[in-house]
């Protein structure tokens, strides 16, 4: 776990957190953090959503910290200061959505090894969600679930699901499966090019100027639109997550009445078909409960906070 890297913009306070390197088994270096409470009464696997980096949870993980939760969190392959898996490493990019399965390997590694307090938890955002509903299918060893947003299927903007999926597949078999999907957008973080009042994350405006600033001072660590073959392995991961039962674990499980992102009907209905889950819809909300307003953030993270607190005292 040797020191890794962790930004701040200017202004910041000093982050009271340790950033450090992990090594998949098939040699993707990873970058890690873990934000340390001080005799924390269980501790939280943070699981990001796609173009995401550690820094843009330092607020979450503060709160968590707050609360007596210790958290742990990393960079998916592909992104943030992980390694980048093709030559051009603008694009959200994966080669099998499987993938990302070894690095969930290694977070619950480093989490051993720093022997972080019990009993465990997942927070899964976006992308982060198919990779935790996988991991838990897998066993990963938590408690309870939280998810905010979660992606179970793709809000493909009015194109058919099998045509998407034939297209990325044909671009990919011609060789442009890293280049970014069409209509995905280009090779520039998203933030950079939408304008605050279309955007599809938060309805904060402070908090949407946080993510310009970011996407502005750090670059490297950003990514732009998903390429081909990220669309196809999503596409097909969220088929496939379709038919797994439901895990034997209680869930949160956070919709926004504004989502434009991820599938609300594949939300809806998975936790419909998940006896231990419980569906809390957010008024005013779009993709981002955790960046959103106030009113909503708070909603979501006092709910995330007593689903967490739930298990602990059972």
């Amino acid at each position: 776990m040797n020191p890794a890297p962790f930004n701040t913009l200017p202004g910041d306070p000093l982050p009271l957190v340790r950033a450090f390197w992990l090594r998949a088994e098939d040699g993707v270096r990873l970058r890690a953090a873990h934000w340390a409470a001080g005799g924390a009464s269980g501790t939280v696997l943070l699981f990001p959503g796609r173009t995401e980096y550690l820094e843009k949870y330092a607020a979450v993980a503060a709160d968590l910290n707050a609360a007596g939760l210790d958290v742990l969190s990393m960079d998916w392959r592909g992104q943030g200061m992980s390694d980048r898996l093709q030559d051009n490493s603008r694009p959200g990019h994966i080669g099998a959505f499987s993938d990302y399965q070894r690095d969930v390997v290694e977070l619950v590694v480093a989490a051993q090894e720093l022997d972080l307090p019990q009993p465990w938890h997942l927070l899964a955002h976006s992308m982060g969600g198919a990779i935790g509903l996988a991991a838990l299918d897998g066993g990963l060893p938590v408690a309870s679930v939280v998810f905010s947003s979660p992606m179970w299927g793709i809000n493909l903007r009015g194109i058919p699901e099998p045509a998407a999926l034939a297209l990325a597949t044909l671009l990919s078999r011609l060789g442009r499966g890293g280049h970014p999907a069409p209509r995905t957008g280009g090779e520039e973080s998203f933030v950079l090019l939408d304008p605050f009042h279309d955007n599809l994350l938060t309805h904060d405006g402070q908090r949407w100027g946080r993510l310009v600033a970011e996407a502005a001072a750090w670059r490297d660590i950003s990514v732009g639109g998903a390429s081909n073959d990220w669309l196809r392995e999503a596409i097909l991961e969220c088929r496939r997550l379709a038919t797994l039962p439901p895990p034997g674990l209680p869930a949160l499980i956070a919709l926004g009445d504004g989502e434009r992102i991820v599938s609300p009907q594949a939300i809806r209905s998975r936790a419909a078909a998940w006896p231990s889950a419980r569906l809390l819809e957010l008024a005013q909300c779009r993709h981002e409960p955790m960046i959103e307003r106030d009113p909503v953030r708070d909603l979501f993270l006092q709910a995330a906070l007593a689903h967490f607190a739930a298990v602990m005292t059972a």
